[in-house]
């Protein structure tokens, strides 16, 4: 069967195509891995909170989730990309708008905050599934809360959450491609350019698969080795 299509892989390799492809890279894995440093950070707290004593900081935590999680990501970053700054006094209004580098800025705080949401629900589970004797134990040493959590209950649950976190870690990766709403030249962005100017949408869009199924390769696998090197003997059943 003859295809009417002929493909032109070198064009991929000359400019403009070769420095959209390279951007576009550089800027997924970089939006990416500082989303997930902000979810991370954001989603140990929340879901800790949701897990302590206190009935306000269960609320707050669970508004949280219930609020970030439950509004779809796109329409996420539609709001703080259009709505926020008009929610702003004019001042600040005219500071933000003269930032550089606005679509990303607004990428990067709502795929944290949307991310965050989805970590701190691992985080819940994580610390749910550590049995009460450890809290009793650690708390039974002159701990305060605080410390119990930091010291003792989040890197017990750190090991029973780490391939869920790497799961997330790659819904994060993945779910960057949607800035390309909002005009971050990640490397969809890029694909969509390219696709535009030369029509070779195969190739374009096939560097752009190839990007995200390499990059979580290497996720897996390192997480993989993560796994491995910290698990605690008999913690994890395994076959």
């Amino acid at each position: 069967m003859n295809l009417n299509y002929t493909f032109n892989w070198g064009m991929l390799l000359v400019d403009p195509a070769r420095s959209w492809i390279l951007n576009g890279i550089a800027m997924t894995i970089g939006l990416s891995l500082l989303a997930w440093v902000f979810a991370l950070a954001i989603g140990v707290t929340i879901g800790s909170m949701r897990m302590t004593r206190s009935r306000w900081l269960r609320f707050l935590g669970g508004a949280y989730v219930e609020l970030f999680r439950n509004v779809p990501l796109l329409v996420q970053l539609f709001i703080w990309f259009f709505v926020f700054p008009l929610l702003l006094p004019r001042d600040w209004m005219m500071a933000w708008n003269g930032l550089d580098h606005v679509p990303l800025l607004t990428a990067l705080i709502g795929l944290s905050l949307y991310m965050a949401a989805r970590v701190a629900e691992q985080i819940r589970s994580g610390i749910a599934a550590i049995p009460k004797g450890q809290f009793a134990a650690a708390r039974s040493t002159g701990l305060g809360e605080f410390q119990v959590y930091r010291h003792v209950i989040a890197p017990y649950a750190f090991r029973v959450m780490i391939p869920a976190i790497a799961s997330e870690f790659m819904t994060t990766f993945k779910n960057s491609a949607l800035a390309l709403t909002i005009g971050v030249a990640e490397i969809t962005y890029a694909a969509r350019s390219i696709e535009s100017w030369s029509f070779r949408g195969i190739e374009a869009f096939t560097v752009a698969s190839a990007t995200y199924m390499t990059t979580t390769a290497f996720v897996v696998l390192f997480m993989g080795w993560l796994e491995r090197r910290l698990r605690i003997p008999g913690l994890i059943a395994r076959r």
